[in-house]
């Protein structure tokens, strides 16, 4: 028997969260920012914060609005496998990755962070580069030049830039543990340069946002973000456990 390639296609999604991957996101995880676009090409999109009490996640405050890498969203290397029905992210793609990933440390140029911060935080200083040479030993790391460490990369991102957009920095453990060779690099949620303008990969927001995100987060609630486009996220979102 003949079998059309549209219900193949129906049946691929209907069973790609048992396929894909076991529930992604850790057991001990109770706070979780969901990351929502459109579809894969959106460079804009909606964040949701939510706290888990036993099973159940609650949200917490309202949704605020979100810009992604000027090449929308990808799959990237993070808690959940990558899987089939979008594009795989690549250094210098311009997307975002998509899938789930901790929340690692944060960074800022103030020498405190915001008021009521528990996660760690270090201040940035012109020494400061996020490698992203792909050949690099330090590929995907933040580290600090100097006359023990010379900058022996080809391309290096500075972190103490000379405008506002990593003012606050939260690093997502995007291809980390260990990265992949032009897996892609340097992920973070920062401060966005205005509604309309996409990031190289990141995911931005108004100032007073991450200032709430960093009063929020707790490393003892082993925080975690999804970004999915929000048919993805449809279809995964009772075999992952998300909100």
């Amino acid at each position: 028997m003949r079998v059309s390639r549209s219900w193949w296609v129906a049946l691929l999604w209907l069973i790609w969260p048992v396929v894909v991957h076991a529930v992604p996101i850790p057991e001990d995880t109770a706070q979780l920012i969901l990351v929502t676009s459109a579809d894969w090409r959106a460079t804009t999109g909606r964040l949701q914060r939510y706290e888990r009490s036993g099973v159940t996640w609650k949200p917490v405050g309202d949704p605020w609005p979100i810009v992604l890498g000027s090449g929308g969203l990808g799959w990237g290397q993070g808690l959940a496998a990558p899987a089939a029905g979008g594009p795989t992210k690549r250094e210098g793609d311009g997307r975002s990755p998509a899938g789930v990933y901790r929340l690692n440390e944060t960074y800022g140029y103030s020498s405190a962070p915001p008021p009521g911060t528990a996660v760690t935080y270090r201040a940035l200083t012109a020494a400061d580069r996020c490698v992203d040479d792909p050949q690099a030993r330090e590929y995907n790391r933040i580290v600090s030049i100097g006359p023990d460490r010379p900058e022996t990369w080809s391309s290096a991102e500075v972190m103490r830039r000379d405008d506002e957009l990593y003012r606050w920095v939260i690093v997502v453990a995007h291809n980390s543990d260990p990265p992949r060779p032009a897996g892609g690099s340097c992920i973070f949620l920062h401060v966005w340069a205005g509604a309309a303008s996409p990031t190289a990969g990141c995911t931005a927001m108004a100032r007073e946002r991450i200032e709430t995100l960093l009063s929020w987060l707790r490393p003892e609630a082993e925080p975690v973000i999804v970004q999915l486009p929000e048919a993805v996220y449809k279809v995964l979102r009772s075999g992952w456990g998300l909100p």
